[in-house]
């Protein structure tokens, strides 16, 4: 299911999660070549890719909504 990138914050391991409007969480790593997302490593291309749809296969799974798991988490 398309769901729409609400926010972003960091991980533990200071990797950039976008918030979904579903509650979901995703990973949204720029690790050329196998993943291209040169927009996540600058605030104004997170910025930019705010409202955009991801695919939230956690949806498809009928999974609860995420949550934020350590206090570390910087929003962004």
């Amino acid at each position: 299911m398309q769901q729409a990138i609400i926010a972003y914050h960091l991980d533990e391991a200071r990797d950039w999660v976008a918030e979904l409007a579903c509650g979901h969480f995703q990973h949204v790593r720029h690790q050329p070549p196998w993943i291209e997302r040169p927009w996540v490593v600058t605030e104004e291309g997170r910025q930019q890719q705010l409202g955009q749809l991801l695919a939230c296969k956690k949806c498809d799974q009928g999974a609860p909504a995420d949550k934020i798991l350590s206090a570390n988490a910087v929003q962004g």
